[in-house]
């Protein structure tokens, strides 16, 4: 069965980030550092790769150079179990990064991520459509997701009803 291994450019930070990421989740750790030798592109003896696990999830960061920028078009999720969840990662990942929409940040290396209350995920399976909506409709209101609000909103009946 093939792995799949996410991997993060850097321009030079990849240790640092990848430290920072251990830092933050459990079940975290680095496990292997590599480093240029005379080809390059980087300069002989810089970090090239950090192999990493980010609670249990195997990722690797390249320091690439500042070629290569991050977008929204790929972002690392965090599946929350509760509010203190969501509040704790959103807090430490936003620190010297970005808040965005709809439970989507930036951190300070510029790598996208969204922290989602599970929750939340189970609201878009709702069979009630009206209900899902309403859920929706609410968090896109918001930065860093509130469930309370957001079950709030969709368990409120429609007016006139």
């Amino acid at each position: 069965m093939p792995r799949i291994t996410p991997m993060l450019w850097f321009d030079t930070q990849a240790f640092e980030a990848a430290s920072y990421y251990c830092s933050i989740f459990p079940n975290s750790e680095i496990r292997h550092v590599t480093h240029y030798g005379e080809p390059g592109p980087g300069e002989a003896g810089t970090v090239m790769t950090v192999d990493f696990v980010l609670d249990e999830q195997r990722i690797t960061a390249l320091n690439g150079g500042p070629n290569v920028a991050f977008t929204e078009a790929l972002s690392l999720v965090v599946h929350c179990a509760d509010q203190e969840e969501v509040d704790r990662y959103w807090a430490s990942l936003t620190e010297g990064g970005e808040e965005r929409g709809c439970g989507w940040l930036t951190d300070r290396y510029g790598v996208f991520w969204q922290v989602v209350h599970v929750g939340f995920e189970e609201l878009l399976l709702d069979p009630d459509p009206a209900r899902r909506d309403r859920a929706v409709s609410a968090m896109y209101s918001m930065n860093k997701m509130d469930m309370v609000a957001i079950q709030r909103a969709a368990d409120q009946a429609p007016s006139g009803v």
